[in-house]
C-alpha cells in the first residue's frame, strides 16, 4: 500500500465540537445555589437564608375553653373573673401587658367596679370605695385571638365571663347600668343592722334606751327605732351613730 493509509470504514470522525458537560452537584449548587444535600454552615461558601418576616405568634389555648371568634373591628365590654380582693392588682397586670405588648389598638380601658360608701364603724362615718363586683373587672376590648391571649394569660386572671366557653360582651344597658353607678355623686351609706335586730341607744336623749330597728333609710343614714317608753313602744328616728348592736 501506498502513501497514508486511509481511514477505517466505518471509524467515526473526530469530534467538531466538545459537548458541555454537566455540572457536579456541588458546583451546580455553588453557581445556582441549590441544596446538595451536604450539611453546610454559614460561613463555609452557602451564603445564609433571606430572612423572611415571622407571623404573629399564636394563641395558646388551654384544653376546654373555647377559641374566641375573630376580630370584627368593634369593640365591647367583656367580664373577666380574677383573684377575689385582687382585682386593682390584676388591672395594674393586665395594663402593663397592653404597653409591653402594643396592644392599645385592641384592649382599651380596663375597670374596676366600686362605689362610694360611707361605712359606720365604732362609732365614726368613714369613706370607703366598696368594689360593685368583687372578683370581676370589665375590660372593653377587641375580641381577637392575640387581645384574648392577652388577657387571659395576664397573673390573677381565671377566665372570661360568657356562655360555656366563650366570651360574651356585657348589653349596652349593663354597661351604662355600671358607669351610671360609679358615676353617681352621693355616696351610699352602708348599713349593718337588719330590720328587727336589738339595738342600744348611745347618744341623744334616749340614751341608753334599748329599741328594736322597725325601719331603715341608707340614703340618709336613719334608722327608726322601736324604744320602750311607758311601758309602750314608741318609734324615734335616730342617726346611725346614735346606735349600737346589743352584744
Amino acid at each position: 500500500m501506498n502513501g497514508t493509509p486511509k481511514e477505517a470504514k466505518g471509524t467515526p470522525a473526530a469530534p467538531a465540537k466538545a459537548r458541555g458537560r454537566r455540572p457536579a452537584p456541588k458546583e451546580a449548587a455553588e453557581a445556582g445555589r441549590v441544596w446538595t444535600g451536604e450539611r453546610v454552615s454559614v460561613g463555609e461558601g452557602h451564603p445564609a437564608p433571606p430572612e423572611t418576616p415571622s407571623s404573629p405568634p399564636v394563641a395558646l389555648i388551654p384544653a376546654g375553653e373555647a377559641k374566641p371568634v375573630p376580630a370584627e373591628g368593634e369593640a365591647h365590654w367583656y367580664v373577666v373573673h380574677a383573684y377575689s380582693g385582687h382585682e386593682e392588682k390584676v388591672r395594674n397586670n393586665l395594663m402593663k401587658r397592653v404597653d409591653s405588648m402594643d396592644m392599645h389598638d385592641r384592649i382599651f380601658e380596663v375597670l374596676v367596679p366600686t362605689e362610694d360608701v360611707i361605712e359606720i364603724k365604732d362609732g365614726q362615718r368613714r369613706h370607703v370605695a366598696k368594689r360593685t363586683f368583687p372578683g370581676y373587672i370589665l375590660v372593653n376590648m377587641i375580641m381577637s385571638d392575640e387581645s384574648w391571649y392577652v388577657v387571659r394569660n395576664t397573673p390573677g386572671v381565671t377566665s372570661f365571663v360568657g356562655s360555656g366557653n366563650k366570651p360574651v360582651p356585657l348589653q349596652e344597658k349593663e354597661i351604662k347600668s355600671i358607669q351610671k353607678q360609679i358615676k353617681a355623686e352621693a355616696p351610699k351609706v352602708r348599713v349593718e343592722y337588719q330590720v328587727g335586730e336589738n339595738v342600744r341607744v348611745i347618744d341623744g336623749p334616749f340614751s341608753d334606751f334599748h329599741g328594736k330597728v322597725d325601719e331603715i333609710n341608707a340614703d340618709k343614714g336613719k334608722l327608726k327605732v322601736l324604744v320602750n317608753m311607758f311601758g309602750r313602744e314608741t318609734p324615734v328616728e335616730l342617726d346611725l351613730l346614735q346606735v349600737e348592736r346589743l352584744k
